[in-house]
């Protein structure tokens, strides 16, 4: 399936003015003037790229326009603020608290609700180590010669990668004579693609959602004591302009109940990340495979001409 040509038109736009000019260049062509724009600010993270063109195309099918405007997390919750932009399906937590708390105390932005609820990261393995007895932090120093005493990371300069090196400074569960492998994320999966081939002994940061959970066959270990080296579990906010639902009663209704799994994004990570397939082609294919999801996410919501949400759904996919 190829995007809709009002896809492929609607991402033609223009730029948001302002500080998201700086940051991010807008996708979108400007709507017909009857129809109200619904405007995402959109982070460069395939997950929330996706889960922006689902949520999107829901809309258009609606009866609205859409626009979809790359922003840092700071600048999208700015131009939310500002009232440039309407929602935006980023808000990790707690990595973000200290971005969202000010603006939903100060009224200037709200929480609709959990989009993504218990994403986690910390050290991980593949499957045959944790069966092998590898399965908390605690159990890495017994097995050091098998892992060649390296850690594999993200980018450098990353929280979690400041996490475990402050464990190796300071010879937690005697890991002082390891070594962190600092690398993009890329780099980092790649190297656990070849090790998981040949049924080596690795350990790297994980996370989910993400396609590696799909791909690999993982477990991630448990922390043991305080600090934790890398463990948590963060929740993913929809953070959305306080005029919302004054301007758009039905769009903010949708917004609250648009709730996904886990598995569902690291399916949609899969296909556009690594699988190639352009965000509207995953967005149209899983909408029109999965409308009982989408039923759930449109109950009790109208479409603009005022019938059920999920009729104007079904009757635009051809269901």
């Amino acid at each position: 399936m190829t995007p809709t040509l009002n896809g492929i038109a609607r991402r033609a736009g223009a730029v948001l003015a302002g500080v998201a000019l700086a940051a991010g260049v807008a996708t979108g062509s400007a709507a017909a003037a009857d129809k109200p724009t619904i405007r995402f600010g959109v982070p460069t993270w395939t997950g929330v790229t996706v889960k922006s063109e689902v949520a999107a195309q829901i809309l258009e099918h609606m009866g609205y326009a859409t626009k979809q405007t790359t922003a840092s997390p700071a600048v999208a919750l700015n131009t939310i603020k500002s009232d440039e932009l309407d929602v935006y399906l980023g808000g990790w937590m707690p990595t973000e608290k200290e971005m969202i708390d000010p603006l939903v105390e100060n009224n200037e932005a709200k929480v609709l609700t959990t989009n993504i609820s218990d994403a986690i990261m910390g050290l991980a393995v593949p499957k045959y180590v944790w069966e092998a007895g590898v399965k908390t932090e605690a159990d890495l120093a017994e097995h050091a010669g098998k892992f060649d005493k390296k850690i594999y990371g993200i980018e450098a300069g990353s929280g979690f990668n400041k996490n475990i090196k402050e464990a190796i400074d300071n010879d937690r569960h005697g890991l002082g004579d390891w070594q962190l492998i600092s690398s993009s994320t890329s780099g980092m999966l790649a190297q656990t693609e070849r090790a998981i081939q040949k049924d080596d002994w690795i350990v790297f940061l994980g996370w989910e959602p993400h396609w590696m959970n799909i791909r690999f066959d993982i477990k991630y270990l448990k922390a043991v004591g305080e600090p934790k080296i890398a463990e948590t579990t963060s929740d993913v906010l929809t953070v959305a302009n306080i005029k919302l639902g004054e301007r758009h009663p039905d769009v903010e209704t949708f917004f609250s109940q648009y709730v996904v799994r886990k598995d569902e994004q690291s399916k949609w990570v899969l296909q556009h990340g690594q699988q190639d397939m352009p965000a509207e082609e995953v967005a149209s294919q899983w909408i029109a495979g999965n409308l009982d999801r989408v039923a759930e996410f449109l109950d009790g919501v109208k479409a603009r001409d005022g019938q059920p949400a999920i009729e104007a759904v079904k009757a635009a996919v051809g269901s």
